[in-house]
């Protein structure tokens, strides 16, 4: 929720853009990923001037040139007057109306190396629609770069140089679970693209949930400075390590004023490891339930001092949340140990463990707490997928549907129980697109024909018809639309 006074902008990290305030700081964690453990810090309130007057410059050496800046870059084919594309017209003014122009789309981030065989996270928004890549280090060598992987589900991309052989600076992955607030940290990335810039500040909150950025509302919180063209650059506690990836800003006017918002590291890690073992996406616990806040009503109701946790509102069958033996009603309060304030922080905790073994929620079950155990499985996708690209001479050219499963609902962030037949993809500037149909649209019906199926879809499209009546689902709306044929 975005309040009227202010706004969380998203850095596109376009140059024509630099204005937009979402922005990431500093240097990413390494492949260098080292276990997590017992990470405590000895805490102390400075004593005197000597020692506010302390430098950071041992940190900044250590980490500076593991963070890059991000250039992306996609070619666009730009159409002229349509009325150029006519025979008669072309005859009188020649063959070169209406070609398609060219002109090079561009963006500008941060991203930081962890691995020294060239593994870089940044912001996925950086790099959105860009077909290459390069990153800059420090000392100004340049390499391209391969997009291994894309997860704009917690606004985080992993990118891999092409050059073989070189090695190359990696920053190590810190346990942002060990933060607390009030806790130094350092923001190191490129803001406005002048080059790498080194800001400090404090952890001024954590578990921000109400940010409005990814499926995964989960943020550390930051006032050290941080500005467009930051996206993508890492967060760094004293030790320099990476407790967050920066990616966006509170901001009225665009620019830092003190509050800015960076991913945890330990959703990196996730990300980074999916790509690692050769995921181009990233699969996470299947929970399969849906929970909703728990008010002060319901918290009086269940026995809780206040109003904390998930409520536990919905239950599919079969799924690990029913296996695990939770009930309409319950509230979960956290998961390993790690306290749950609301459904947001559930998703991201649960998100964050290891796929395989289990993990160990504790509930408010009316006067009484449950201890139960979760599997740690992936959606399943049950009925299989079976992708379809619909016909061109439709509508829904340029369009893929498929079969809902859960793990198509997880993919697409749907909240949907049941089948059916959903818009899984669609091609840019193509007619599905044209016509307004998104993704994550449940086909509901073809000219007064249901259809269950992506091949029922595809087959009642490869019908001639001089128009389409077509219903669809959108969340919670069901709409019929008229289109021409």
């Amino acid at each position: 929720m975005r309040p009227a006074s202010a706004a969380v902008w998203r850095d596109a990290g376009s140059r024509a853009a630099l204005r937009v305030a979402l922005a990431a700081a500093l240097g990413v964690a390494s492949m260098v990923i080292s276990p997590l453990g017992a990470l405590a810090q000895t805490r102390e309130v400075p004593q005197g001037r000597s020692e506010i007057q302390l430098s950071f410059s041992p940190i900044v050496k250590k980490v500076a040139p593991s963070v890059v800046n991000v250039y992306g870059a996609r070619v666009e084919r730009q159409q002229q007057n349509p009325l150029f594309e006519d025979p008669f017209f072309r005859r009188f003014f020649g063959g070169d109306f209406g070609v398609p122009r060219e002109r090079v789309a561009r963006s500008l981030g941060s991203g930081v190396i962890v691995d020294p065989s060239g593994v870089i996270v940044t912001n996925h928004h950086v790099i959105e629609n860009m077909t290459e890549v390069k990153i800059a280090l420090a000392d100004k060598r340049e390499f391209e770069c391969d997009i291994v992987l894309r997860d704009p589900r917690t606004d985080l991309a992993v990118l891999r140089i092409r050059d073989k052989g070189v090695k190359l600076p990696a920053m190590e992955l810190g346990d942002s679970d060990a933060l607390e607030v009030g806790d130094l940290v350092l923001a190191i990335g490129n803001p406005f693209g002048v080059g790498q810039t080194v800001t400090q500040g404090i952890v001024s909150a954590l578990a921000r949930t109400q940010v409005g950025i990814g499926d995964y509302q989960f943020f550390i919180q930051t006032d050290a400075a941080i500005n467009p063209g930051n996206s993508g650059g890492a967060l760094v506690d004293m030790k320099g390590r990476l407790v967050g990836i920066n990616s966006a800003i509170y901001s009225r006017s665009g620019g830092s004023v003190g509050i800015g918002f960076a991913i945890p590291a330990a959703m990196t890690r996730v990300v980074v490891e999916s790509a690692r073992n050769g995921g181009k996406m990233v699969k996470r616990p299947y929970f399969g339930g849906r929970l909703q806040a728990v008010t002060a009503d319901i918290a009086e109701s269940v026995g809780l001092e206040r109003p904390t946790g998930a409520l536990v509102a919905e239950l599919r069958p079969g799924s690990p949340a029913a296996e695990a033996g939770l009930k309409r009603g319950d509230v979960i309060l956290s998961v390993d140990g790690q306290a749950v304030d609301d459904p947001d922080a559930f998703g991201y905790r649960l998100a964050t463990r290891p796929m395989g073994g289990q993990a160990t929620l504790v509930v408010q079950r009316g006067p009484r707490k449950e201890t139960l155990k979760i599997r740690l499985a992936p959606a399943p996708e049950t009925p299989a997928r079976e992708a379809v690209k619909l016909p061109q001479r439709t509508p829904f050219g340029g369009a893929t549907a498929a079969n809902l499963s859960p793990a198509v609902a997880e993919e697409l962030s749907m909240d949907v129980a049941g089948s059916g037949v959903v818009i899984s993809d669609i091609a840019d500037g193509s007619s599905a697109a044209q016509v307004g149909l998104k993704k994550g649209d449940v086909i509901l019906a073809v000219n007064g024909e249901k259809v269950a199926t992506s091949r029922e879809l595809d087959a009642a499209l490869s019908r001639r018809a001089r128009y389409w009546e077509i219903t669809i689902k959108r969340g919670e709306e069901v709409f019929t639309a008229v289109l021409g044929g």
